[in-house]
């Protein structure tokens, strides 16, 4: 929990004055929202967008000003964290089933910082189910479909119901031993019909903090090949 805390608190200081800010999903990103709420009843003056709606309900809760895509077009900056980060700021997200409105607002944003303990930092993709969002609508279809990709697909369930997004769909998740190609994963995935969106982010991380369990934090360098 430290080193989230400690990851979170490193990237708000990059929050300036004036900015739009997009506020991801998950318990470190919480620990941010947090931090910036300290900084707005320091006098701090934002306006953000939420990926969710428990994110958006602890920015309330603090005082964060929220506004919609209605009333801005672009955002400054993004804080999000990842369920997996590989050296080239490949990432898997979407653990805490806000992907596709994750997505919408990393594509949205001039920079999306990413936050993470070092556990998620990875040689490769793949440890972590692979989450895909998809209409509920014929989802075994679907399902099938994803086992024919080679994934090991199990749709997602809360006491025994299948868990439902804030956009009403459903989410499954697909194992595989490793992703060696994620951008070609990502592509294939979002042509299949019943798929509203996968947790491939690919070329969308500006920057990635590391929180480490020793109390340090560092930025990972992206490896170019």
């Amino acid at each position: 929990m430290e080193a989230k805390r400690l990851a979170a608190e490193k990237a708000v200081e990059l929050i300036a004055d004036g900015m739009v800010v997009g506020l991801g999903t998950g318990s470190t990103v919480a620990y941010a929202i947090q931090r910036l709420g300290e900084f707005v009843k320091q006098g701090l003056d934002v306006r953000a967008i939420a990926t969710s709606t428990r994110s958006e309900q602890l920015a309330r809760e603090l005082g964060i000003h929220l506004v919609t895509f209605a009333d801005v077009q672009q955002i400054d900056l993004t804080i999000d964290g990842a369920d997996e980060v590989d050296p080239e700021w490949n990432l898997i997200k979407g653990g805490g089933g806000a992907l596709l409105r994750e997505k919408i607002v990393a594509a949205a944003s001039r920079r999306l910082i990413i936050i993470v303990d070092e556990s998620k930092v990875v040689e490769k993709l793949g440890k972590f189910p692979l989450p895909v969002e998809v209409v509920p609508f014929g989802y075994q279809v679907t399902m099938q479909r994803l086992y024919d990709l080679g994934f090991s697909p199990q749709l997602r369930t809360d006491g025994g119901q299948p868990c439902i997004t804030d956009n009403g769909n459903f989410i499954i998740d697909c194992r595989i031993d490793v992703i060696d190609h994620p951008g070609r994963i990502h592509d294939s995935l979002n042509k299949m019909v019943g798929i509203v969106e996968n947790g491939l982010f690919i070329g969308y991380a500006s920057q990635v903090i590391v929180g480490y369990h020793d109390g340090s934090v560092k930025e990972l360098k992206r490896r170019v090949d």
